[in-house]
């Protein structure tokens, strides 16, 4: 659909609807359930200098209209990604967007210059921002001079060929501050918001629900915050906006774009319809019907305060 071509930065997808990453696995897990080339992209979960192992289970509760996740990034480190998942992902016509994760800003780095030599990914995603591990992630996200170091680092690890954005976490005081910190250090584009740090209690047990004690709170719970972070984002920064964060429909991918964003990416929907990116697209579609508008880029920041 014509009107759904995105031009993201130096991207250009099919439609500006991602499957986020934590959410899709590498991808190729639900090809047979996903016509992959009806998203516009997709992110894999995140990758990292060696294989992680996780954290310990439970790893996943449900909360009211949401879900809290800690999963600690396990996945199967670099150079396994590159022998295993890449080869088979380059031949998907799909931008695909590799999220890379790391505990030392020479982690992201090394992750970084690996991937640079291999056909396939279309972008990179910097997950600073993720609550779920002791270290790394989540100490860069959350201080603005420390991300500004570790984007100047993978900004010049990265060819001009390939989009970097970098992920920001709402477990900050100013999301303005720390999208402009990006855009200075060299990203390409924002993407937020990644999970709120959340609590669940088994009251019989007096003990966490989640194995590794606190997680991440996404899902439909999340998307007031989420709908604010990208507003003020996108009002901070020249650089395009991913947002996410409670997108399940098309018309919260309208709401995403309204407030800011040129794409979205569909996460915590994905855990109960594997097609709900694909669906958000062609809702997303049906809405630009309805308003009488040519294209998305038409709903983009056109919020009234």
């Amino acid at each position: 659909m014509a009107r759904l071509e995105t031009q993201l930065g130096d991207l250009r997808l099919r439609n500006p609807v991602l499957a986020a990453s934590g959410t899709f696995g590498y991808g190729l897990e639900l090809a047979g359930l996903v016509d992959l080339e009806s998203l516009g992209g997709f992110v894999v979960k995140g990758i990292s200098r060696e294989p992680i192992a996780g954290n310990p289970p439970p790893r996943i509760v449900e909360t009211a209209s949401g879900m809290i996740n800690s999963i600690g990034l396990q996945n199967v480190g670099v150079e396994a990604f590159l022998r295993d998942k890449l080869p088979l992902l380059s031949k998907v016509d799909a931008a695909v967007v590799v999220n890379v994760f790391g505990y030392t800003p020479e982690d992201y780095v090394a992750v970084l210059e690996r991937l640079e030599d291999a056909a396939g990914p279309a972008a990179y995603e910097i997950n600073v921002s993720c609550p779920n591990t002791k270290c790394g992630g989540l100490q860069f996200g959350a201080d603005p001079r420390l991300l500004g170091e570790v984007t100047a680092l993978c900004r010049k690890a990265v060819s001009s060929k390939r989009p970097l954005w970098v992920k920001l976490s709402p477990n900050v005081g100013d999301i303005a501050v720390m999208a402009r910190a990006a855009e200075e250090a060299g990203a390409d584009a924002v993407s937020l918001i990644n999970t709120v740090q959340a609590l669940a209690i088994d009251a019989e047990t007096r003990k966490p629900k989640i194995g590794a004690g606190m997680g991440g709170l996404s899902g439909p719970a999340v998307k007031p915050i989420a709908l604010r972070m990208v507003w003020q984002a996108s009002r901070a920064v020249k650089i395009p906006v991913i947002g996410l964060g409670g997108v399940a429909t098309g018309e919260d991918a309208a709401e995403f774009l309204i407030a800011g964003a040129t794409a979205v990416e569909v996460g915590t929907a994905s855990f109960w319809d594997p097609r709900r990116p694909a669906r958000v697209a062609q809702e997303l579609g049906r809405f630009l019907d309805r308003a009488g508008l040519a294209s998305s880029a038409e709903l983009v920041g056109t919020l009234e305060m």
